[in-house]
């Protein structure tokens, strides 16, 4: 049996891990909350650009516009978001599982440490890691998003997906494989938007609208936007799956921390019991013996 000094050290040290869960817990808490609002503020300029979009629709030739045009995928672009710290249970390995099942050629963009390192360790193309801090700020995705469509227009690469893990809620985060570029179809493209605010589709709006320079032009610039907001929500679901995670990670660690304590507590007692006890016994064999 272990001494009561060495259950003390062990009581102490699972005291301190206690301790530091707990503040991880509160701090990734805090952050999903906020995660969760940036997520939220964005779905009204989604729904604006939805309704201009489809403003659009019937006055176009969507042949025309790189983003819509088909051509054969000889090389993927895949855009992995991972954390950049570890702690968050199963999040990230879920992730590299689907990277694993990706066929065909294809390059890798990362966002986050992780990704990187297992990109790198596992001898697939790498072709630039972008830094993004807790907040996901739209400046710094923004780099990303302009690098990976310029190799897109450059034929570098036939796709823009994203690999990314999706946030259901505070317990469930799917690791997800979504398709940006190119795109479909204008009303796919329509009917995605209004599905990802849990909207139906409204009809379509048949009146004659003017558009300058022209809509050709007004598309030209409206669908790159959409590509911004899209990946940057994407981006922001990460993160608040990230801090549910860790979250969820650290309030378990907490929980087995305090029921170990509790194991310890109960064996320091029957340590320090025993300790006394054989103690009384040294002390009344010691008289016995003297008289």
């Amino acid at each position: 049996m272990p001494s009561t000094r060495d259950i003390r050290r062990r009581i102490k040290s699972v005291k301190n891990t206690r301790q530091i869960t707990k503040a991880m817990e509160l701090v990734a808490a805090s952050k999903m909350k906020r995660a969760q609002q940036a997520a939220l503020a964005g779905r009204p300029y989604a729904q604006l650009m939805a309704r201009m979009v489809a403003a659009l629709a019937n006055q176009v030739d969507e042949s025309q516009h790189p983003f819509l045009t088909k051509r054969e995928v000889k090389v993927r672009g895949i855009l992995l978001v991972t954390t950049n710290i570890g702690l968050c249970g199963a999040l990230n390995a879920n992730l590299f599982k689907l990277v694993t099942e990706v066929q065909g050629t294809a390059k890798y963009f990362t966002i986050g440490r992780k990704g990187a390192q297992f990109i790198a360790r596992t001898k697939r193309e790498l072709v630039a890691e972008f830094a993004v801090g807790d907040r996901g700020a739209f400046n710094e995705v923004k780099v990303a998003i302009e690098f990976m469509v310029q190799q897109y227009l450059d034929g570098v690469i036939d796709t823009i997906e994203v690999i990314y893990p999706r946030f259901k809620n505070t317990l469930i985060q799917e690791a997800t494989l979504r398709p940006v570029l190119p795109l479909q179809s204008l009303q796919e493209f329509i009917a995605h938007v209004h599905a990802e605010a849990g909207e139906t589709v409204p009809p379509v709006d048949n009146r004659e609208i003017l558009f300058e320079p022209n809509a050709a032009d007004v598309l030209e610039s409206l669908l790159p936007f959409y590509v911004n907001r899209h990946i940057h929500q994407v981006v922001l679901s990460a993160k608040a799956s990230e801090f549910s995670a860790r979250m969820v990670a650290m309030k378990t660690a907490k929980d087995n921390a305090s029921n170990l304590l509790d194991d310890l507590t109960l064996e320091y007692n029957k340590a320090r019991q025993a300790a006394i006890t054989q103690e009384i016994l040294e002390i009344a064999a010691a008289q016995f013996t003297a008289a």
